[in-house]
């Protein structure tokens, strides 16, 4: 019986400390072994990666790829990624993106693609990125020719490479604190009004029905 007791503890903490050592060995618990993971953000940057991580943990907001030997996209890698804001794929040996590549990263707003081999894009190969606001294709010689604009109205239809910042100006219209304080002192102010008004439209008709009523009993 004792011999049992004193084993017990051993056994209890087994699974505890093989849990320890793992974490100890592959770090961040659902992180890819050749990466590390802070929060959102996966860096698996400098890697000497010829292939990206097959798995990537689902919350993963921003992943940096940059700086390895990437050659190829599975076409549905990004798909389970719905919180993917950042995706970085700078410096890396990719010659084309997959079909439906963005599919499913409704949220991607910020891409880089710089120092790649890129030399086609379909023409609706960001499609699915309907969040994206950056997008970086600076250095790949051998691309020539993108997919055209398609939207804001102002420049549809345009070669991509031939806008600038100011060609998305009216993207960038947003409002500040200051135009948010001022239209909500203009609706205190227009509540406050129709308040009033409704107040003395009140009274007026009161004022009128007691000098009608007055009125009539005089002539009674």
């Amino acid at each position: 019986r004792r011999a049992g007791v004193g084993r017990r503890p051993a056994m209890l903490l087994g699974p505890w400390l093989v849990a320890v050592a793992a974490v100890a060995a592959g770090g961040v618990a659902g992180c890819p072994a050749p990466c590390s993971c802070r929060g959102l953000a996966v860096d698996c940057s400098g890697r000497q990666l010829l292939s990206v991580p097959p798995e990537l943990p689902l919350d993963t907001g921003n992943l940096s790829l940059a700086h390895n030997r990437i050659a190829s996209l599975p076409p549905g890698y990004l798909g389970c990624l719905a919180q993917l804001r950042a995706l970085d794929l700078r410096n890396n040996s990719l010659s084309a993106l997959p079909a439906g590549l963005f599919r499913g990263a409704a949220r991607l707003a910020q891409l880089d693609l710089s120092y790649n081999n890129l030399s086609l894009l379909p023409a609706d190969a960001f499609g699915d990125a309907a969040a994206l606001l950056r997008l970086d294709l600076s250095h790949n010689p051998g691309l020539r020719r993108l997919a055209e604009c398609r939207a804001p109205p102002e420049v549809a239809g345009a070669p991509l490479l031939s806008l600038t910042e100011e060609s998305f100006q009216a993207c960038h219209l947003t409002l500040t604190l200051d135009d948010y304080l001022f239209i909500a002192f203009v609706g205190f102010v227009v509540s406050i009004a129709s308040v009033a008004t409704n107040f003395l439209l009140g009274i007026t008709a009161n004022c009128c029905h007691r000098w009608s009523k007055a009125s009539e009993d005089e002539d009674v």
